[in-house]
């Protein structure tokens, strides 16, 4: 079966956007080097496209990128631009693996020009990005290979979809972003370990955990870490979110 995603770890490649093209190379092949082989990024993560096209040209990787808006030329989701997303995306980064509409509602009149593309072979797999309703839509999409979603200690909802059929990205791995501080309060006196962050989420059933960063060596302990394997307390901690957090909604 062709590899759609794969390795424990990913690469978040939002970060890359504001780097230097040669700095976001280096990354890049460090990533490689520690063996992470899937690398997500999207048009409105600024310059990340390009310089990960560059970065990854004749190397072997899984390119996950997003489509649905920033087409010059037509309206912003529509079926024609997915479909003109989907070249412009070829054009920036010279292949594409995976193409996710990213994050919009529930959106059935844009499945068709997803499944032409992956017909007509410029892209492998096909899905969606995002948390909510519009995941909650996609999970039941015959057609979607993969979906992403956040899941986290602090961002447990998108856990009922992993076992939907389809290859799962987890975003937002470590639940470090601002939006989860008064989560992590509620749930621990104190802030957990990378290591606790990371063997959850990449060990909750889903295909790859993406990771943020602009900082290889940060990247190298986080692949360390999820090299141990499952989180041991893991029941315990879904346990603390269906408890104090049953409530909390998955953060787009």
């Amino acid at each position: 079966m062709t590899r759609h995603v794969g390795g424990k770890v990913g690469l978040g490649c939002g970060p890359l956007g504001a780097m230097r093209a040669d700095d976001a190379e280096r990354l890049v092949h460090a990533a490689l080097d520690l063996g992470v082989r899937t690398f997500d990024t999207a048009p409105s993560y600024g310059a990340s496209e390009s310089h990960l096209g560059r970065a990854l040209r004749g190397r072997d990787a899984v390119i996950v990128t997003k489509g649905g808006y920033g087409v010059a030329g037509c309206e912003d989701w529509t079926p024609e631009c997915i479909a003109r997303g989907v070249d412009r995306a070829l054009e920036v980064l010279g292949r594409v693996d995976v193409f996710l509409l990213h994050s919009c509602g529930p959106r059935d009149d844009l499945i068709e020009p997803l499944f032409r593309a992956r017909e007509a072979g410029k892209v492998r797999a096909i899905g969606y990005s995002g948390d909510g309703d519009g995941l909650a839509w996609a999970a039941r999409v015959a057609d979607f290979d993969v979906i992403e979603c956040s899941i986290n200690l602090f961002d447990q909802r998108a856990l009922a979809y992993v076992d939907c059929g389809k290859r799962v990205l987890a975003k937002r791995s470590l639940g470090n972003a601002r939006v989860y501080a008064d989560r992590m309060r509620a749930m621990f006196d104190a802030p957990p370990t990378i290591e606790m962050a990371i063997r959850f989420s990449a060990w909750s059933g889903v295909n790859c955990a993406l990771v943020g960063t602009t900082n290889a060596a940060h990247l190298a302990e986080v692949v360390t870490a999820a090299d141990k394997g499952p989180l041991p307390e893991a029941s315990a901690v879904r346990e603390r979110f269906a408890r104090i957090g049953s409530e909390w909604p998955g953060v787009i």
